[in-house]
């Protein structure tokens, strides 16, 4: 075998591939396969020349001969892995919880396919993924949206992997097979059940109605991880290049976590996301519109017929949250206060056809998107990413089966941050066995044929607005909830019983604080508007003269009306977290479920056990 110091240019690496290709060639040949411990060698080898290659793609940017070349060589490892003829790896049942989005689903498992295509992990016996399967979980209204989700669940069944739709006469097949006791006490967690419109019922409580089901797939198989994404989420990582944006199938995700959890004693690992916010809009609203202000502000010191001076080949760096508007409150401080808009427009073009194209990407802001803000994917080892987590990414978490102890809590609140208040809940019980890697997923919120999401619950489109202010109540009353869990596990929670009293004046408090930071930053957001109407209404400006901007100009003007609607003086969103009789709704509700969380443990672990 070559000397994999020597293999510092892309010749001499493809030519060592080929040797192992004929190694393996050789393998193919012989009646009896090589004993064990030869193949494992083989294996290894494999192995080194795979992280060798993975460094040389990150070494400068990303070359798509190696990406394919890297590619090649899980596929030959696969190939002498099968030899073995005893795969003792972790199998992956994928759950991607869905309401109404089919083209995101559509997208979704269209990346899983070509994820194993490309990395083949697992293998394949008679043309299907030995060790991947999906859990396509329903909680879609529309008739004609639950047709489509079961065609494509069919559909990706037919094309190899295992796929199993779980919709509504599934769910209720599970839920009934509860006495009414134990669906009562588990009423917290399961929601109740109306068989007249069991739809829409939550993120949460459809994760919770699927650890159910899951239970029943494989909870006694030691060698079983359950993988936890969202519909709106690929496979896929974003990188940002001097030639541009890319989305890069450049992580065989299934070998590194196979890896992972062998090596490491862990029972829950969560990913993170790249690519648009995992965040509301109701959070990111501030630092947009400094952005915004920014690039006007930048717009008017250039003329509209010069070239264009948008495109910044180094890269900005994202900070973590630094797309959030209270960053601070999780540790982060953003290093600067306005980010510069790179427009994607290729080709020779001035200032009027950026400015257009800015515009046209301004109102999908409030269905997610931050175009001055997008994360990108970072190259890191592998194992020393590795850390002790506090918060799970919903949209990619994955975890042994006995881990389904943790079901999301608080489900029937229908809160934002759920992710980060079970986040909390596990680090002060599980330490070190809760961890975070750099296994980031690719998160698109909008599809691309409307330039909207196809569904998000909080959101209501009116003729004239976009209405944000149920989303941004339940964000709201979620950051209620998570600082207070913060503050409460400090002091022994969930495993030591605290009075009601402890649990009330905690809330109470942290609504407050949280109130006047919201309050605060309404009112820099206004100042905010104000300056950005006052830029854009300028008659001198040249895009106010400019013939052909008339669209560009309209975009504008929506988006100024939305936020101005959203975030301005008298917002109804504001109104909802300020209203009396709703704070008091809320409080109540979530010292309730706070107080009554350690007996709904008690009657989920008895169900489980059932």
């Amino acid at each position: 075998m070559s000397d994999f110091d020597a293999l510092h240019h892309f010749s001499e690496r493809y030519t060592l591939n080929k040797e192992l290709q004929l190694l393996l060639q050789n393998f193919l040949k012989q009646e009896k396969p090589s004993p064990s411990e030869e193949i494992d060698r083989y294996i290894q080898r494999y192995k080194d020349l795979i992280l060798l290659i993975e460094n040389e793609i990150w070494s400068e940017e990303p070359d798509d001969n190696l990406i394919q070349q890297h590619q090649q060589l899980y596929q030959d490892l696969e190939q002498i892995i099968s030899l073995k003829g005893d795969d003792d790896r972790h199998k992956f049942i994928i759950a991607i919880p869905v309401a109404d989005r089919p083209q995101h689903l559509q997208s979704c498992l269209d990346s899983l396919l070509t994820l194993c295509h490309k990395f083949q992990y697992g293998g394949t016996v008679e043309g299907r993924y030995a060790k991947v399967m999906v859990v396509v979980a329903d909680d879609s209204k529309d008739k004609t949206n639950i047709s489509q989700n079961r065609a494509i669940a069919d559909l990706f069944n037919d094309k190899g992997i295992d796929t199993l739709y779980f919709g509504i006469d599934e769910q209720l097949q599970q839920l009934d097979r509860l006495s009414d006791t134990e669906r009562n006490a588990l009423q917290n967690i399961l929601g109740d059940l109306d068989r007249a419109c069991f739809y829409h019922k939550g993120a949460s409580i459809m994760r919770n109605i699927t650890y159910l089901k899951l239970r029943e797939l494989g909870e006694n198989d030691e060698k079983m991880l359950f993988y936890f994404i969202d519909s709106d989420q690929e496979f896929r990582v974003k990188l940002h290049s001097k030639s541009g944006e890319q989305d890069l199938f450049a992580i065989s995700f299934f070998h590194a976590l196979d890896q992972i959890f062998t090596r490491q004693k862990i029972d829950i690992l969560t990913g993170k996301v790249v690519g648009d916010p995992p965040v509301s809009p109701s959070v990111m609203a501030g630092n947009f519109l400094a952005d915004v202000v920014a690039f006007l502000q930048q717009m008017a010191k250039a003329s509209a017929d010069d070239s264009c001076r948008f495109h910044n080949n180094e890269r900005q760096k994202v900070d973590d949250a630094s797309y959030h508007d209270m960053a601070d409150l999780f540790g982060f401080k953003p290093a600067i206060e306005s980010y510069q808009y790179n427009c994607t427009v290729s080709g020779s073009h001035n200032h009027i056809t950026c400015f257009k194209e800015f515009s046209n990407k301004l109102n999908r802001f409030f269905d997610g998107e931050h175009p001055t803000r997008k994360t990108y994917y970072e190259q890191t080892d592998l194992f020393s990413s590795i850390v002790p987590a506090r918060t799970i990414y919903t949209g990619n978490y994955i975890f042994r089966p006995s881990a389904l102890d943790y079901f999301i809590p608080f489900a029937t609140l229908k809160l934002r941050m759920a992710g980060p208040v079970l986040g909390r809940i596990i680090k002060a019980e599980m330490g070190d066995k809760f961890v975070s890697a750099n296994l980031p997923m690719l998160h698109k919120r909008t599809v691309d044929e409307t330039g909207q999401s196809e569904f998000r619950p909080g959101i209501s489109r009116e003729a004239e607005y976009i209405d944000l202010s149920g989303e941004f109540e339940r964000q709201f009353f979620g950051d209620v909830m998570l600082f207070t869990m913060q503050e409460l596990t400090l002091k022994g929670y969930p495993q030591k019983d605290l009075s009601n009293i402890t649990i009330r004046e905690s809330v109470h408090l942290t609504e407050t604080i949280m109130y006047h930071k919201y309050q605060n930053k309404q009112r820099q957001i206004i100042k905010k508007i104000s300056l950005l109407k006052s830029i854009f209404s300028d008659t001198e400006m040249w895009w106010n003269k400019s013939c052909g901007l008339e669209q560009a100009r309209e975009n504008f003007r929506q988006f100024i009306a939305n936020i101005d609607h959203n975030f301005g003086a008298g917002a109804k969103a504001y109104e909802l977290i300020g209203s009396k009789e709703n704070k008091q709704r809320r409080l109540r509700e979530i010292i309730d479920a706070i107080t009554d969380y350690s007996e709904d443990r008690s009657s989920w672990e008895t169900a489980l056990r059932k």
